[in-house]
């Protein structure tokens, strides 16, 4: 098999919720149909998709990137004198996952970047400190024109802009790399200039990167109309967020055609895909163990339960005034002979402690004024749970 001459860094998946459309299924089937042996899936501000793309891609043949576009607080937003009152929008960056420490810490950055930074804007988002604590094993991109570099650029602070590549570049080494995409933005116009000079004066390799929402250009409009109804607007406003048709699944012909004078940005890509080799293994769920009182076993404790409450059910809810004990034998055998069997089953599946964990944190509850709910499927609608 030949070398690849592209590999996509930048996808996202209907999991970038209100951006994108492409499911996980057909995002893995349409990959291998295009002959990519690899691919980076980085959602906004999640990974939920990560679990299914880990499982899927290698049955496909095709080699997971796992990774996430996160939000970069805007440092203006924090000095009262810059900000002067306005919303000011945190940049854009993207971490790749190389190895298990890698995952360990994005799974950390994206905990404080909902838990513990303050929110801004309704986003979860990194703080550079956050970056340059929790790199190891983590490959940055550094976000094109929407990037923290791209925004200085723009707003003429070149000096601030190079101290800013600086001090990224000291806190990843040579896993910080300068994003360079061509969607056919006048951002990416203005910008590309300057990063390439940058790149080359602090001697940081060039990514080619295609940012993509849908699979091809007939989704165009699909996706606009999606983008729409998220934002409550309407497609006849130029004055709302638009992508462009050029944000879809470009083929490998198409990226090298596209960046022919960089050949570097495009070998970066396979570089990136090499040295990116992790992925989401299947975990057993981790649950606590339930002790039971008196030594029960807890296929013991659970039948105990079950049968007491179940008892106390029929009393106050089923039994009523007058009834023979012909009939309430007729209940008691209907109901006992559905309770053994769903305890025949949870036993034969392993599940007495599950079962009991969520009862103990239920009865907790009713006894702390903390609403219940009813509850949904065969679990909750069971007669070992009522």
């Amino acid at each position: 098999m030949s070398e690849p001459r592209f590999i996509h860094l930048r996808v996202h998946s209907a999991y970038s919720l209100s951006e994108g459309a492409m499911k996980m299924p057909a995002l893995v089937s349409t990959v291998q149909k295009m002959g990519f042996p690899a691919i980076a899936v980085t959602d906004t501000a999640n990974m939920f998709g990560a679990k299914a793309f880990s499982h899927m891609a290698p049955d496909a043949g095709i080699k997971p990137i796992l990774g996430c576009q996160f939000f970069l607080r805007n440092a203006d937003a924090d000095d009262v004198l810059k900000s002067k009152g306005r919303v000011i929008e945190p940049d854009k960056i993207v971490l790749l996952v190389q190895n298990s420490q890698g995952y360990a810490n994005i799974m950390k950055l994206m905990r404080r970047s909902y838990l513990i930074n303050p929110g801004y804007a309704e986003r979860a988002q990194l703080k550079l400190n956050d970056l340059e604590e929790l790199n190891e094993g983590l490959i940055m991109l550094t976000g094109g024109p929407e990037g923290p570099i791209g925004r200085l650029i723009l707003e003429n602070r070149t000096l601030e802009a190079e101290e800013m590549l600086r001090r990224l570049k000291a806190a990843f080494g040579n896993r910080l790399y300068m994003e360079v995409s061509r969607i056919g933005t006048p951002a990416e116009q203005k910008t590309e200039e300057s990063f390439i000079r940058m790149a080359y004066a602090e001697n940081i390799p060039l990514v080619a990167t295609n940012e993509a929402f849908f699979f091809d250009a007939d989704m165009y409009e699909a996706h606009d109309a999606l983008v729409c109804i998220a934002a409550g607007e309407y497609i006849a406003n130029d004055n709302r967020k638009k992508f462009s048709p050029n944000n879809r699944l470009r083929s490998e012909e198409e990226m090298v055609a596209l960046f022919a004078d960089l050949p570097e940005a495009l070998q970066n890509t396979v570089n990136i895909a090499k040295r990116c080799n992790y992925y989401s293994h299947f975990v057993s769920p981790l649950l606590p163990k339930f002790e039971c009182p008196d030594g029960k076993t807890q296929d013991e404790y659970i039948v105990e339960q079950a049968t007491k409450g179940l008892q106390k059910r029929l009393e106050d809810h089923v039994y009523f005034e007058g009834m023979t004990a012909e009939e309430k034998a007729d209940i008691d055998k209907r109901y006992h002979e559905r309770l053994e069997y769903e305890l025949s089953v949870i036993k034969k599946m392993g599940f007495p402690g599950y079962f009991l964990i969520v009862s103990d944190f239920i009865q907790w509850s009713k006894t702390h004024g903390v609403p219940v709910g009813p509850g949904r499927g065969s679990g909750a609608g069971s007669i070992v749970a009522w």
